[in-house]
């Protein structure tokens, strides 16, 4: 996992459609067409994992864009993510015997902590902890719901449950196209040993060279691709 730091490609689905929101906000989303065009001009550009987020499963608890999310798989060769609406063990454990490599859970991990250990002990290193920020704490639910929690201390009472890896997103530069905050980032990395990617605010390639400063292993990028502030091949030349 990670080998060396990438940059990953955020492909978000709403209504069957790719679309960026701004700070998670519900009714800010711009539509980008369709998720397996998509998916495949990232692959064809150099991306070695797809980050995919159904944004209906991760406001409304069920999972609206399974069908999209199975032509992603069908039609590419690489690392898949998802996140977004997996609220069971029983969910994670079908979707990573259809062939997503990695589930991200937020919700359902700070609901129940050991869904975690209970992934992993079946599927080794494939369940991603999710930890969004906002006002320097956790929030969950589609980041509607403050969970009082400290994303460092989270982080590494997940990595003691069992996680392979942790997703720090920065939900107050999100979608913003406005940079991004170093200090959020090393504090979740400094405390575990499992790789955290970082996502939130990259608005330029030295956004790109900040967030591989921090020790993070990959960032997540959205925005700023599909608003085409750079190419990805600029992006992984960094």
């Amino acid at each position: 996992m990670f080998p060396s730091f990438e940059v990953i490609p955020a492909v978000d689905m709403r209504d069957g459609q790719v679309v960026q929101l701004v700070g998670g906000e519900r009714g800010t989303g711009k539509t980008y067409g369709d998720p397996v065009e998509a998916a495949r001009r990232w692959v064809d550009a150099g991306a070695e994992t797809l980050h995919l987020v159904d944004l209906d499963g991760a406001f409304e608890g069920e999972r609206e864009n399974a069908a999209a999310v199975e032509a992603i798989l069908d039609a590419v060769d690489v690392d898949v993510q998802l996140g977004g609406g997996i609220r069971t063990a029983e969910d994670a454990c079908s979707l990573l015997e259809l062939g997503v490599d990695r589930v991200i859970l937020g919700t359902a991990a700070v609901e129940n902590p050991e869904i975690v250990g209970e992934i992993s002990d079946e599927y080794p290193k494939t369940v991603m902890v999710s930890l969004d920020a906002k006002g320097g704490e956790v929030v969950v639910s589609g980041w509607t719901e403050g969970t009082g929690l400290d994303p460092a201390e989270a982080a590494a009472r997940y990595e003691e449950e069992g996680a392979g890896a942790i997703l720090f997103t920065d939900v107050d530069v999100e979608g913003q196209l406005e940079g991004v905050r170093r200090e959020p980032v090393e504090r979740v990395v400094e405390a575990v040993d499992i790789p955290v990617v970082a996502s939130g605010g990259v608005s330029t390639l030295d956004d790109v060279r900040t967030l591989k400063a921090t020790g993070a292993a990959a960032v997540v990028v959205g925005t700023a691709l599909y608003e085409g502030r750079f190419t990805l091949e600029e992006a992984l030349a960094v």
